[in-house]
Formats: structure tokens, C-alpha cells, sequence
């Protein structure tokens, strides 16, 4: 046999062979891939050649669009003094990945797949207003869908900075904002977009905590692009929190304190002016409105850049109390006792008992006239006059001219003349003292007309001036409450 036909034969066999040997390491290799779970060749078919430190993009001048959503779950805390607020919020966010795409039926019809965070493409989206690391959960999950659609929910304590104004505590209104931007790419590379309508967002409650003493309002959403020194542009989305204090605390435990304190200082001046009793009644609402103030001195906000309405207001309540007591003081120096004491000034008499009697409607006050008063001296000459009149009608001179024979009476003696004069002069200063008790009563009685009008006429000028303060503050805080 030729050498040639051996060689012949083994180059047709050799090519059949080959054939059948792959044939059956096809048939093995598929076998083997069957019997794997469809989630773990899944996932080895993601991830086995997947580069996480580049964007998902097979055209890098097509940007990354990143679906953002945020859904306020609880308003922790409010921090005026710094600033500072705490909100729990549900954040949402998705993206494409173009490297994370497979065919659901080469895969038993999955099509949503969890693969682990760290194992992918993440934007480096942040909040501006950061401050401080919340105590967040980690979850290291994020959902994948067939077309690319990566899906990453996380709850996230917020603890950002924000422009508290507290003028209006506590019918106060706070606007925080929540920003979201990539810290590092530019729009060309990352742009954001909203997930939900903005209406959807405004008003979802869904899931608020609304026992707080906080209320939310809203959160309002709005895109915008900036740039920064350089001519490179950043996309950013901005939630605006909008919640609302409950006055409800407050105002039971601030202001109806102070509004009965201020009802029973205008009683007071009901007490007669004459009395004692005003004055430590006044003291005792002052001393008892200092202890209510250190009390609620802590519940106040408290900032370097401005101080509350509410803190004024209780500024100008002391005030208040405090003039009242000097009020109270002035009447009671005008219309206490004293002997001493001047008459009423006619020109003071002539304003107070005429026409700020007339202007209160008081009516026309009752006015003493009192005829100038007597001199002792004169007085006392008098009653000389009148003693020597006594021993000069008894004289013996006009025993000598009175006929000796009609029997009339010996003439007194002149001890007896004497003890006369005397009792006369004592008649004469019981009289003159009498008098100066009554000119003095008469006094008093002339400067507690004037006190009483006075006190009538400062009385309403602090009840005007008390009503008006008040319903200013009603007004605004109504204003602020319902606006």
C-alpha cells in the first residue's frame, strides 16, 4: 500500500474527530451553566468585566441623568441658637447603566436584580447644607432592572444648616432648603432631574410624623444651574422645607401667665389710693412677673442675631408694671396725710378739679374755701382785749361810780380776773388748734381730690396704652398664624 493513503485517511478522520470532541464539550459546558442558579450567572454576566470607576456611558459625551426624590419622614429637632436643623427624610434616586443590561429570557425571565453598592457606578450627589453625620442606616443594596435603571432608596438623618428666624416665635414659619448636587462633575457629565411631579412632591404627607411640634407645610422643589468661578456649569435640585411650630404649648405656658399677671395689675388700681395696700400689691405682681420671666427664660430661643417678639413683649410688660408701681407711688406721696403739707397750687387746682375732671367726665370736683387764717397774736390780743374789758368793768372805779346804796355785789377779786384771762386764753388756742386741724383736714382732703383725679387719668392712659400693645401683638401674631 502506497505511504500516501494512511495520511490520507487521517487528514479526512483527523477534522471529524475535532468535531464530535467539541461538539460534546459544548453539550457538557451548557449542561454545567444550566444547573447554576439563574441570579448567580446573572450576576458573574454584570459583573465579571463591569469597571466601577468609570461612568456607564458607551458615548462619554452623553450625560449621566440622575432622578432624584425626597419624602420627609420626621422633623427631629430645630436648633435656633445654631442654626440647625434635623430632619429624617426617604431619598430616592435613579440612574442608567448602559454596562448593566442583559436579555431577561436568556436569564429565566429575571428582570429586576439587588447587587451590592459598592460593586458599581454611584453618583457623588450631597446635600450643600451638611453639617454633621446623621446616625443613617446603611444599606448596601441597590435595585437593577434589565433596561440599565439602577434604583438606590436609603433613609437619611439630615442634620444641615439653616436661616432660623425666630421673630415670630412661636407662630414662627421656617423655610429650610435641602440641596442636591454633585460635588465634583459638571452638568455635561451629571445632570438631575425630578423623579415625581413637582405637585406630588409639594404635598406628600404620606408618611410625616405629624404629632411633633412641628407641622409641614410643604416641600417645594426647583432645578437650577450655577457656576462657579470658572465657566463650568453644575446642575442642582432644591427641596425647600416649609414647616410650621404649634403655638398650641407656648401660649398656654407663656402668655396666659403673663395675661393674668397684667389683668391683676390693672385691678390693683381699683384699691383706694389713700391706702397702703396698693403699693405692696404692686411690688408683689413685680416680684412674682421677675420670678415668671428667670422661669421661662430657658423655653425662649435664644440667638446672637436677633431676639423674638414674645421677649419683647414681656421687656415691655415689666416696663409697664413698673411704671404702674411708680403711678402708684406718685398718688399715694399726693394724697398722704401730713401736717405739714401745702395747699393745692391754685393753677394746679384750676387744671386737675376742672378740666381733667371734666375731660374723664368725673364731673365738676367740690373745692374748699377757706377763709385766710388768724394770726395768734391776733387772737391772743383779743381775748386780752376781752379779759381787760372783764377786770375793767369790775374796777373799782366803777364800784366807785355805782351808787353804794342800790346793795349791788362786792367787785370780784383780782385773782379771780386773773384765773378768768387765763381760761380765756386757753378757749382762744383750743379754738386756733381746732382750726388748724380742720384747715389741714381741709388740705388733705384738697390734695385727695387731686390724687384721685390723677390717679383716674393715669389709670386709663396705662389701660389705653396696655389694650393697644395687645391688640398689636394679636394682630400680628393672627397675621402670622393664618398667612
Amino acid at each position: 500500500m502506497p505511504l500516501w493513503v494512511p495520511q490520507t485517511l487521517l487528514a479526512l478522520l483527523l477534522p471529524m474527530l475535532l468535531t464530535q470532541g467539541e461538539a460534546r464539550c459544548g453539550g457538557c459546558l451548557q449542561a454545567h451553566n444550566t444547573s447554576r442558579p439563574a441570579l448567580q450567572r446573572l450576576s458573574d454576566h454584570l459583573l465579571t468585566h463591569y469597571k466601577k470607576d468609570v461612568r456607564p456611558v458607551r458615548d462619554w459625551r452623553e450625560p449621566t441623568t440622575v432622578s432624584i426624590d425626597v419624602i420627609v419622614y420626621a422633623i427631629l429637632s430645630v436648633d435656633e441658637k445654631n442654626q440647625v436643623l434635623t430632619t429624617y427624610i426617604w431619598y430616592r434616586q435613579y440612574w442608567t447603566d448602559e454596562f448593566l443590561q442583559w436579555n431577561p429570557e436568556d436569564f429565566d425571565n429575571i428582570t429586576k436584580l439587588s447587587i451590592p453598592t459598592d460593586s458599581i457606578w454611584v453618583p457623588d450627589i450631597l446635600i450643600n447644607e451638611f453639617v454633621d453625620v446623621g446616625k443613617s442606616p446603611d444599606i448596601p443594596y441597590v435595585y437593577v432592572r434589565h433596561q440599565g435603571e439602577v434604583q438606590n432608596y436609603k433613609p437619611l438623618q439630615v442634620v444641615t444648616a439653616c436661616s432660623l428666624d425666630i421673630y415670630n416665635f412661636p407662630f414662627d414659619v421656617q423655610n429650610c432648603s435641602l440641596t442636591f448636587t454633585s460635588w465634583l462633575h459638571t452638568i455635561q457629565d451629571i445632570n438631575i432631574s425630578l423623579w415625581r411631579p413637582p405637585e406630588k412632591v409639594q404635598f406628600d404627607k404620606s408618611v410625616f410624623m405629624n404629632q411633633g411640634e412641628w407641622e409641614l407645610l410643604g416641600v417645594l422643589p426647583q432645578f437650577r444651574e450655577f457656576s462657579m468661578e470658572s465657566s463650568d456649569c453644575y446642575a442642582e435640585m432644591k427641596f425647600y422645607v416649609v414647616i410650621r411650630r404649634r403655638p398650641l404649648f407656648y401660649a398656654v405656658s407663656l402668655l396666659l401667665p403673663s395675661i393674668f399677671l397684667m389683668v391683676m395689675d390693672i385691678v390693683g388700681f381699683y384699691l383706694p389710693p389713700e391706702s397702703g395696700e396698693r403699693v405692696s400689691f404692686k411690688i408683689t405682681l413685680l416680684l412674682g412677673y421677675s420670678v415668671f420671666l428667670i422661669i421661662v427664660s430657658d423655653t425662649l430661643p435664644a440667638t446672637a442675631i436677633g431676639t423674638p417678639l414674645i421677649g419683647v413683649y414681656f421687656v415691655v410688660c415689666m416696663a409697664l408694671l413698673v411704671i404702674s408701681l411708680a403711678e402708684t407711688i406718685l398718688i399715694v406721696r399726693l394724697v398722704h396725710r401730713q401736717d405739714l403739707q401745702q395747699p393745692v397750687p391754685a393753677w394746679l387746682r384750676r387744671l386737675v378739679l376742672e378740666r381733667v375732671a371734666l375731660l374723664l367726665c368725673l364731673g365738676e370736683q367740690p373745692t374748699s374755701h377757706r377763709c385766710p387764717a388768724t394770726s395768734p397774736a391776733t387772737k391772743t390780743d383779743e381775748c386780752s382785749d376781752v379779759g381787760n374789758h372783764c377786770g375793767h368793768s369790775g374796777g373799782p372805779r366803777d364800784s366807785d361810780k355805782t351808787p353804794k346804796g342800790r346793795g349791788s355785789p362786792p367787785p370780784p377779786p383780782r385773782e379771780a380776773s386773773l384765773a378768768v384771762r387765763g381760761l380765756l386764753q386757753e378757749l382762744a388756742s383750743i379754738r386756733h388748734f381746732l382750726e388748724k386741724r380742720e384747715e389741714s383736714r381741709e388740705v388733705a382732703r384738697d390734695w385727695l381730690r387731686v390724687g384721685s383725679v390723677l390717679d383716674r387719668l393715669l389709670f386709663r392712659i396705662y389701660l389705653l396704652a396696655v389694650l393697644a400693645y395687645s391688640v398689636t401683638l394679636v394682630t400680628l401674631w393672627s397675621i402670622w398664624q393664618y398667612s
